[in-house]
C-alpha cells in the first residue's frame, strides 16, 4: 500500500482525504477510478496525459479505470475557469470526437483494465423528474461559493440557468458507476466534491477525488490548448512531436518531467544535478523527448528522431557554441522580425521581411516562411540569420 500511495501521489496537487485513500487501498479491493472527458475538440494532447497518467499509475496496482466520454454533460459545456457561457454543443460533433479519443486513450491506459463509458448511457434516461430530483440535492448559495460563478455574479456578467447543471451531471456520473476515486484537474475540484457529496446523499461512501496540475502549453504560460495553438497531439508525427518537446525552455522542461515523465524521481533529480554542474539542458531534453515519443509510438522512433534532429542540425553548419540571450517580452507574443531586430540579428523589419522571401531565416535549423510569425513568451530557440548569424534567445 505504501508504494501505491507514494506512486499515486507522484504529481498529485491535492487527494481529499489522503486518509481515505489509505482505507480504500488498505481494503484489498479493487477500486472504480474515474475520470471523465468532454469530447469537445478532436485531439487529446499533452495536457490531457497529466491525468490519464494518474489514471495509469491506478492501474499500476491492478485497479480498474473507467474512461468517461462526457457526450451529455458536452453539450451543457463545462464552466470551469470561464468568465462567460460556454455555448452548447451538438451531439453529432461530440459523438464524432469520442471515436478519436477512444483511438487514442490506449496509448498509456491499459486495455484490460479499462472501461469506455459514455454518460449520455444513464443521463438520457433520467428525464425532466430525474433532473428536478437531482436539482433538490444542491441550492444556488453552494453553487455560487464556486469561484467562476462567484466573480461572473459580482461583476453582473450572465450565469446560465444550465450551467449550474454541469456540476450536479458530473457528480451524478460517480453515483451511476459507484466510483471509489475520481481523478481531475485543479480547476475541476468544485465538480469532483460535488460527486462526493452525492455520492452521500445517494447512501454511497463517498469518492476520494484527487486533483491533478494543469500542464502549461509550449509558450511556458498558458494552459496548454488547442485553441491557443500551444498543444501537441498525442498523435502528432514522431518528428513533429520530437521537434516541438526540443523547442520549449528549460524551467518548462522540468515542469513537464515532473507531470509527464515515467521516470523515476531519483533519476530525474540526478538530471537536474548534472544540468547544475553544467551538462547542456539541450541534452537533458532529448532525456524528455525520446521517452514521450517512443511512449505515444514505437520504442526506438525517438532516438530515430534524435538522429536526424542532430543531423538537420549538423547540415545547417550550426556552431557547437552559440551565444545565448534572454529578451523580456511587455507582451504575450511578438513579431519575429521585431524580435530579430531588438536583438541587433537585423538591422530593420525590411531586411527580416526579404530575407524571410529569400529562405534566409530559420528557427531551430527549419526555414520560416510566414513574415507575420509571432513568438510566445517562455520559449527557447535557436535563431539563425543568413550562414553566419546564430543566437539562441530565451523569452
Amino acid at each position: 500500500m505504501d508504494d501505491a500511495l507514494k506512486h499515486i501521489k507522484r504529481g498529485s496537487d491535492e487527494i481529499l482525504t489522503e486518509d481515505d485513500l489509505q482505507k480504500k487501498l488498505k481494503s484489498g479491493k479493487q477500486l472504480v477510478v474515474k475520470a471523465g472527458f468532454d469530447p469537445t475538440a478532436p485531439d487529446l494532447h499533452f495536457g490531457h496525459t497529466v491525468l490519464l497518467n494518474k489514471l495509469r499509475h491506478f492501474q499500476d496496482f491492478g485497479h480498474k479505470v473507467v474512461f468517461l466520454i462526457g457526450d451529455f454533460t458536452g453539450r451543457i459545456g463545462d464552466p470551469s475557469g470561464t468568465n462567460k457561457t460556454r455555448p452548447t454543443l451538438d451531439s453529432k460533433d461530440l459523438l464524432e470526437n469520442a471515436k478519436t479519443y477512444e483511438k487514442q486513450v490506449f496509448k498509456i491506459l491499459k486495455k484490460e483494465l479499462t472501461e469506455v463509458k459514455f454518460n449520455s448511457e444513464w443521463c438520457d434516461d433520467l428525464g425532466a423528474d430525474g433532473l428536478i430530483n437531482l436539482a433538490s440535492k444542491y441550492n444556488v448559495a453552494r453553487m455560487l461559493e464556486r469561484d467562476d460563478f462567484n466573480k461572473r455574479f459580482s461583476s453582473n456578467k450572465s450565469i446560465a440557468v444550465h450551467e449550474f447543471l454541469y456540476p450536479l451531471v458530473q457528480g451524478y456520473d460517480s453515483v451511476a458507476l459507484k466510483v471509489d476515486v475520481e481523478c481531475g484537474g485543479t480547476d475541476q475540484k468544485f465538480n469532483l466534491l460535488v460527486g462526493r457529496e452525492l455520492q452521500r446523499d445517494y447512501g454511497q461512501e463517498p469518492q476520494v477525488v484527487i486533483t491533478v496540475p494543469i500542464l502549461e502549453g509550449l509558450d511556458g504560460v498558458n494552459k496548454m490548448s488547442k485553441s491557443l495553438d500551444n498543444y501537441i497531439a498525442i498523435d502528432e508525427a514522431p518528428d513533429e512531436m520530437f521537434g516541438k518537446i526540443m523547442s520549449i525552455s528549460d524551467d518548462l522542461m522540468w515542469r513537464w518531467f515532473d507531470l509527464l515523465s515515467f521516470m523515476p524521481e531519483e533519476d530525474i533529480a540526478m538530471l537536474k544535478q548534472e544540468m547544475e554542474e553544467g551538462k547542456n539542458p539541450r541534452d537533458i531534453k532529448f532525456v524528455l523527448a525520446e521517452e514521450l515519443v517512443d511512449r505515444f509510438h514505437q520504442e526506438g522512433d525517438g532516438k530515430k528522431c534524435k538522429e536526424e534532429f542532430l543531423n538537420r542540425f549538423q547540415k545547417g553548419n550550426m556552431p557547437e557554441e552559440i551565444e545565448s540571450i534572454s529578451v523580456n517580452l511587455t507582451e504575450d507574443q511578438i513579431l519575429l522580425v521585431n524580435l530579430l531586430k531588438n536583438t541587433n540579428m537585423i538591422a530593420s523589419v525590411s531586411e527580416g521581411n526579404r530575407l524571410i522571401k529569400q529562405g534566409g531565416i530559420k528557427i531551430n535549423s527549419e526555414k520560416v516562411i510566414d513574415p507575420k510569425l509571432l513568438i510566445s513568451s517562455g520559449t527557447e530557440n535557436i535563431y539563425q540569420v543568413g550562414k553566419r548569424k546564430f543566437l539562441k534567445i530565451k523569452t
